[in-house]
């Protein structure tokens, strides 16, 4: 059902959010529901008020003569970045305690261990990677090189990552050791404001990334990675592409580790399920 000017501030017709759909699937894999409609309306319609467009008809023909000016704000509007520190928090107990010695042994003539957070939003995701593994009693060594690859291709909430800045309630679930370990408090128009300490911020990397791109520009492989709450965008063809891409990114024996909603059945055979959303290559 179309929504009508009756009871909003624009039309937005079926065609219209079909061909939204249709966009957001080519631009960027994402399948958008019926059930996303709503959404779509309230997230586009900001973008309609701030170019001074009346129809979203005008909208999506303004999108497609002007992508690369509005592609950005596109995409922005249209994903969803809910995430916190420690989410899940049985992936980051299973890095620490399983993981990190295992990639300690693979790796101790090179000591070199690479991450990828792929769809790493405000980054609370590759921080909390990176300072599970720095705790890690493996890492300590100053001999090792631990770097984290943080992507993600909304824009906005890759600015609001690599400043690293958050506001008390977004780390108030983080036990009181790790907030005085990795956490610098500063005070500023009466609000608290915790800064990433630069030791977590400086072993990561952030970056822009579109997963649907041809080509991904990451030349070495990862030992880990981290796709959570992502491909649940994605119709099945466009997951088992994604999943056989991350399969040939990672070390034999790589692990990849998935959001809670989401599964690996009946999609690629390259993963082996160790339970609870985390899987090891296999081949």
């Amino acid at each position: 059902m179309s929504i009508s000017r009756k009871n909003r501030e624009f039309e937005m017709t079926d065609r219209d959010f079909d061909q939204i759909r249709t966009l957001a699937s080519e631009f960027t894999g994402i399948s958008l529901s019926e059930q996303k409609k709503e959404m779509v309306y309230s997230r586009l319609a900001r973008r309609l008020r701030a170019l001074d467009i009346s129809e979203f008809s005008d909208y999506i023909s303004y999108l497609k003569s002007h992508e690369r000016q509005e592609l950005g704000n596109f995409v922005n509007s249209i994903t969803t970045n809910l995430t916190s520190f420690f989410r899940e928090n049985h992936h980051f107990d299973y890095l620490k305690s399983t993981v990190a010695p295992e990639l300690a042994l693979e790796h101790k003539a090179d000591k070199k261990i690479r991450v990828w957070s792929a769809g790493c939003s405000t980054g609370e995701e590759p921080y909390s990677i990176a300072m599970t593994l720095a705790e890690a009693r493996e890492f300590t060594s100053q001999s090792w090189d631990v770097k984290v690859l943080a992507t993600d291709l909304d824009t906005s909430v890759l600015n609001h990552a690599k400043q690293g800045k958050y506001d008390f309630n977004r780390i108030e679930g983080i036990d009181t050791t790790r907030k005085k370990k990795w956490f610098e408090h500063h005070q500023t128009d009466n609000k608290g404001v915790f800064q990433v300490s630069d030791k977590i911020k400086n072993n990561i990397t952030f970056n822009q990334l579109n997963l649907m791109n041809n080509r991904w520009p990451m030349s070495g492989r990862f030992d880990v990675i981290f796709c959570r709450n992502v491909v649940i965008y994605f119709d099945k063809p466009t997951q088992r592409k994604l999943f056989d891409r991350y399969a040939d990114l990672l070390n034999e024996g790589g692990y990849l580790f998935i959001g809670h909603s989401e599964t690996l059945h009946g999609v690629t055979t390259r993963f082996k399920s160790l339970g609870r959303t985390i899987y090891r290559k296999v081949h």
